[in-house]
């Protein structure tokens, strides 16, 4: 009897024993999971306070830009106030301004007729005065020639002051007619600058008449320049 008590008593035991080491390595199992889904718990946690920082971040960014473009807006607003009372303020001048403007018109063709009749004086001084200059060379050309027969000029005095370049230059004109500078270049062999400030220098110290109603001028020489280029056998025949 008492063994089999004994017997009883010790698998009793036993199986108390494995009950209880079950029951721990579940609860250390258990544990485990625990502490596995806490720290998964705590990452979500984490990502979320991290992913609300960022939204409020933003929202923080939107709403300085919402209050930049606000401020904005409240300055066009001002300034198209400011634009408003200017536009009312001309229109109500310009309203009140008519018969200034009308003033202003009959000024403005009193001013036209003037320019018109100014011109109209110019245009009859211009002719005047060309009418003047052609009276002027004609008076001129008259004691030239009587001049040149009371008192004749030798050429060598004449063409004294000219270069080589220059007296053959005119000699060509004289016997050839008139040409223009770049045929003159052309003859003289220089260069296009030099010939240009040659005709340009014999131009205006009277030697040569140019002919300006068409580019490039036409130079010719003067009628009595023809006579002092002429040989002394030329003028003797």
């Amino acid at each position: 009897m008492d063994y089999l008590l004994f017997g009883l008593v010790s698998c009793l035991l036993a199986i108390t024993t494995i009950s209880a080491l079950e029951y721990y390595r579940r609860l250390r199992q258990s544990k485990k999971e625990y502490e596995e889904a806490r720290g998964a718990v705590e990452d979500i946690v984490l990502s979320f306070n991290r992913q609300f920082k960022r939204e409020d971040e933003k929202l923080e960014t939107l709403a300085y830009k919402v209050e930049a473009v606000d401020s904005k807006s409240n300055r066009i607003l001002s300034v198209m106030g400011d634009l408003e009372k200017r536009v009312n303020t001309a229109e109500a001048k310009v309203s009140t301004d008519a018969q200034s403007r009308e003033a202003l018109a009959v000024r403005l063709a009193e001013v036209e007729n003037k320019t018109r009749d100014t011109v109209a004086s110019q245009e009859a001084v211009t002719a005047k005065i060309a009418t003047l200059e052609q009276q002027a060379r004609q008076f001129s050309a008259v004691p030239e020639t009587s001049l040149e027969a009371a008192i004749p000029i030798r050429r060598d005095k004449a063409l004294a002051q000219l270069t080589v370049t220059e007296v053959a230059v005119l000699e060509m004109l004289a016997l050839e007619g008139p040409k223009t500078a770049p045929q003159i270049k052309e003859k003289v062999r220089l260069s296009r600058e030099h010939t240009a400030r040659l005709m340009k220098k014999l131009y205006e110290e009277g030697y040569l008449e140019r002919e300006t109603s068409k580019i490039p001028f036409k130079y010719s020489s003067k009628k009595e320049m023809e006579k002092l280029l002429r040989k002394p056998e030329d003028q003797a025949t």
